[in-house]
């Protein structure tokens, strides 16, 4: 399977490192987890498309930390599992694509689970972008 064209909305594996671990000196992601594309720009100067990806997990939120809970609905669409899990909306990594991040979906040859809902996808982008405004935003790249 190719390397999907980045879009918003799109839920792609990934090695996804915290922002808590970057600021601890960790330069690696721990482990490979969905993740799902808010942002993409196209960089003027070379066409390089620069990606934000927002973590998925099944942690519940801690206080502090702004997040969406998938409905179980939503994880059926996207092939997950039927255990609850969260968007975290106040972190994300900063790459461009496809980085060396990207992982292939385990036991499988692609790269991505497919596409947020619209409607769906519309809440995270909107309840992100309200958090992003705040300042309060945890940025932590990827390159």
């Amino acid at each position: 399977m190719t390397i999907p064209n980045p879009e918003p909305g799109l839920v792609v594996s990934f090695a996804y490192l915290w922002h808590r671990e970057h600021q601890a000196g960790q330069e690696e992601g721990r482990k490979d987890r969905p993740t799902v594309i808010v942002i993409t720009v196209e960089r003027a100067e070379d066409s390089a498309t620069l990606v934000t990806v927002l973590p998925i997990t099944h942690s519940p939120p801690d206080k502090g930390v702004v997040a969406i809970e998938i409905p179980q609905v939503v994880k059926q669409h996207l092939g997950l599992d039927e255990e609850r899990s969260w968007v975290i909306l106040s972190e994300g990594n900063d790459f461009q694509w496809p980085g060396y991040d990207l992982r292939k979906i385990s036991r499988t040859d692609r790269y991505d689970y497919g596409f947020l809902p619209p409607r769906f996808f519309n809440q995270v982008r909107e309840a992100f972008g309200k958090w992003y405004e705040t300042g309060r935003y945890a940025s932590t790249p990827r390159d």
